[in-house]
């Protein structure tokens, strides 16, 4: 289920936001997304599987680069592809892990409650991660003049991709709530 959620959240990034952000930015699009959906998922995800949640986040990266990034960009075999992928995956870990270390252990408990505020304060330092081990998978591959130009982008791409996917579960567990009650 999380490699599905992980692949629907980049189609909706590849086929939707990247057309509409490449009219805007196109120097920047091929890159980082200004509304990158999968952090969410990436976030959400770690928060409740933990550590476990690598692989198939990898898998999920893996499988969406081959679905929906045209050969003549990249191959999804491609070295400096596999370290991103890898850097993404890990990068909602070590935000959790640095939580942890510093005395907040932000996974998901026995009881499932949600402190979306913590989740959020996560996701930002997830971001921040993967934004810089993203800026320096790519180095070699962007113009010197728009590294910061793309490290911004991925930092904003991330934070907005998880407040949407964080809205959008919000909605979808409220919903359930509203449901249940009702019978």
């Amino acid at each position: 289920m999380l490699i599905l959620a992980y692949i629907l959240a980049h189609g909706l990034t590849a086929m939707l936001i990247t057309p509409l952000q490449a009219r805007i930015i196109p120097d920047i699009t091929a890159f980082a997304s200004l509304v990158y959906l999968p952090h969410g998922v990436r976030v959400l995800a770690t928060w409740l599987l933990g550590r476990v949640a690598f692989v198939p986040l990898c898998i999920g990266a893996f499988l969406s680069e081959v679905i929906f990034t045209p050969a003549e960009t990249s191959s999804a075999m491609d070295a400096v592809i596999l370290v991103s992928i890898a850097v993404g995956a890990a990068s909602a870990i070590a935000a959790f892990e640095m939580f942890r270390l510093f005395g907040k252990n932000l996974y998901a408990g026995q009881t499932f409650q949600v402190h979306w505020k913590w989740l959020l304060l996560v996701g930002i330092l997830a971001s921040v991660i993967n934004s810089v081990g993203q800026s320096i998978v790519f180095s070699g591959t962007f113009l010197p003049g728009f590294s910061f130009a793309v490290l911004s982008t991925y930092a904003i791409g991330d934070l907005v991709g998880l407040i949407i996917t964080t809205l959008a579960l919000m909605l979808v567990f409220r919903g359930m709530r509203g449901t249940s009650n009702r019978r």
